[in-house]
């Protein structure tokens, strides 16, 4: 009898304890966020990384934890914005997401700005002893690089999340959520956001049109040009392959059948100096800066004999070398 009541004084004890008799821990995961492609084409760039939150808790079977995780600016530091990466003195704007469609920003209770922390449950489903439960949960962190920054440097970008900059609140779900901390619990975890821009160039090119002509008894003159956009110091160069059966620079050929005519491309308005693709003898060389440089590409269609009438074309392809 005595033993019975042993266990009454104990269980009744368990019962009065105060609410912190019943606490939590959690450990928090976020692998390193990565990056991965080139800003000169100018489009956004986005990747992925787990939030993983492992807790236990005493008498928590069947119980939730509400996690918070706040998310500040990084050592990077932050706009209203964006967040950036930094590379010395150069930097490169990027956001984090609570959505695939990157449109909420996941921000922090104490940081500035509107957004906050998107809260999350982990339920506790499995028995750890007599006493304890515990759970798991995953949630993804969406990242961007923003889109429009041509003109970043070569080079490895960072902003390290640690300490106040990745801190996760939590307790047992109370239906306040996350705008409150209600004596709420805390932890950390440690993770990079990094990107390396490497020597990047695309190009794009306008046709050249010599229009409908009549007798080929006279220079036919026209222009386009090649656009290129490298990463800012980088130095490229230019090639013009001779066309579908060209034999030289200056003796390409627009086809329609089995008839041709022939024409040349040129790097001056003069048409003195051809443009091929054997570099450096007759490419054209430039240095990057991060934003598109037109380079005019000058055409002649020099006199000739004159063949049946139609439509001649020849397709180029253009080389960038950096």
């Amino acid at each position: 009898m005595r033993n019975w009541w042993i266990y009454l004084a104990c269980f009744l004890g368990l019962l009065l304890l105060p609410s912190f008799a019943f606490a939590q821990a959690c450990q928090f995961t976020v692998p390193n966020m990565v990056f991965s492609g080139s800003t000169v084409p100018g489009a956004a760039i986005n990747t992925t990384t787990p939030v993983t939150a492992d807790c236990q808790g005493l008498l928590g079977l069947g119980r939730k934890v509400l996690v918070c995780p706040d998310l500040n600016e990084g050592s990077g530091g932050a706009t209203a914005g964006a967040r950036k990466m930094l590379n010395g003195t150069s930097s490169l704007n990027y956001q984090l997401f609570q959505d695939a469609a990157r449109s909420i920003v996941w921000g922090s209770i104490t940081w500035p700005y509107a957004a906050r922390a998107p809260g999350f449950l982990v339920e506790f489903t499995t028995i750890l002893g007599p006493i304890l439960g515990g759970g798991s949960n995953t949630i993804t962190l969406y990242g961007q690089i923003l889109p429009g920054q041509q003109g970043t440097p070569q080079g490895p970008y960072l902003s390290t999340f640690a300490g106040a900059n990745a801190t996760f609140h939590f307790r047992y779900d109370d239906g306040a959520g996350c705008s409150v901390l209600n004596g709420a619990f805390t932890g950390t975890a440690s993770f990079t956001v990094q990107f390396t821009q490497a020597n990047d160039c695309v190009v794009t090119a306008q046709n050249i049109d010599f229009g409908p002509r009549g007798i080929l008894s006279a220079n036919v003159d026209s222009a386009g040009q090649v656009n290129i956009t490298c990463t800012p110091a980088v130095s490229y160069n230019v090639a013009l392959g001779l066309g579908g059966t060209g034999t030289s620079p200056t003796a390409r050929k627009m086809t329609k059948g089995g008839e041709s005519i022939t024409y040349g491309l040129y790097q001056d308005v003069n048409r003195t100096v051809p443009w091929g693709n054997t570099p450096p003898t007759n490419t054209v060389a430039g240095v990057g800066n991060g934003t598109a440089q037109a380079i005019p590409v000058y055409g002649r269609v020099p006199p000739q004999v004159t063949p049946s009438p139609g439509v001649y074309s020849d397709t180029i392809i253009v080389t960038v070398t950096y």
